[in-house]
């Protein structure tokens, strides 16, 4: 049991530090409105695996891979919030006019709570990748004589843990560069960046079969 703990352990760090969506929306959403709008980001994404977790082990995501419809329904809905979400980057990027950032300034007026929270939650739920991971990975250390919920809710909760450490880390890293990321003409095109990544991770997820 030990050694699948490790195992497991391993596989989700590796996971957790491959650039994807959540690495992209932290980044995004720090460069906009601090380190508190990236860790709250984080945070939401991460609470997302609970959900996950949670369908899957009572067998919501059995019936989501089973059924094409309702599966290819998640990913358009999941590809198309991914894809408004670089729109709005891009759209800061280009049409967004006002004076270069200053020395010692950041963007953390931008910041609320609830907008980051929501961002980063339902990039995560609607992300129909994210319930085939978990759906495919989590049996393997489930131990069929005990309770198939709590011991998902266990995994997902460290998972939890790995995650909002290397994502907040990645939020306080991006917050010591923001001030030169934000000098001249480098916020746009950090937001050109982010907001094209994001849009292609939407177009690359509405076409994945």
């Amino acid at each position: 049991m030990e050694t699948q703990l490790w195992t497991y352990l391993l596989a989700i760090t590796l996971l957790t530090l491959t650039p994807g969506v959540d690495t992209f929306m932290v980044i995004r959403n720090t460069t906009r409105g601090g380190f508190r709008d990236g860790a709250v980001s984080s945070f939401g994404i991460c609470c997302g695996l609970f959900v996950h977790a949670t369908v899957s082990a009572v067998g919501i995501s059995l019936i989501l891979l089973q059924s094409a419809i309702a599966f290819s329904l998640l990913k358009f809905v999941g590809a198309g919030y991914l894809i408004w979400l670089g729109s709005i980057s891009l759209r800061r990027a280009f049409f967004t006019r006002g004076t270069p950032t200053k020395a010692g300034q950041t963007k953390a007026t931008g910041f609320r709570a609830r907008r980051s929270f929501v961002e980063g939650f339902l990039s995560n739920v609607l992300n129909p990748k994210t319930i085939v991971f978990y759906m495919a990975f989590l049996p393997q250390f489930i131990d069929p004589s005990r309770s198939a919920l709590q011991q998902s809710l266990i995994l997902a909760g460290l998972h939890f843990v790995i995650a909002m450490i290397w994502q907040t880390s990645l939020a306080l890293a991006v917050k010591h560069t923001q001030n030169w990321l934000l000098r001249g003409n480098s916020g746009r095109l950090l937001d050109s960046l982010s907001g094209s990544v994001l849009m292609l991770l939407g177009l690359k997820l509405a076409l994945d079969r």
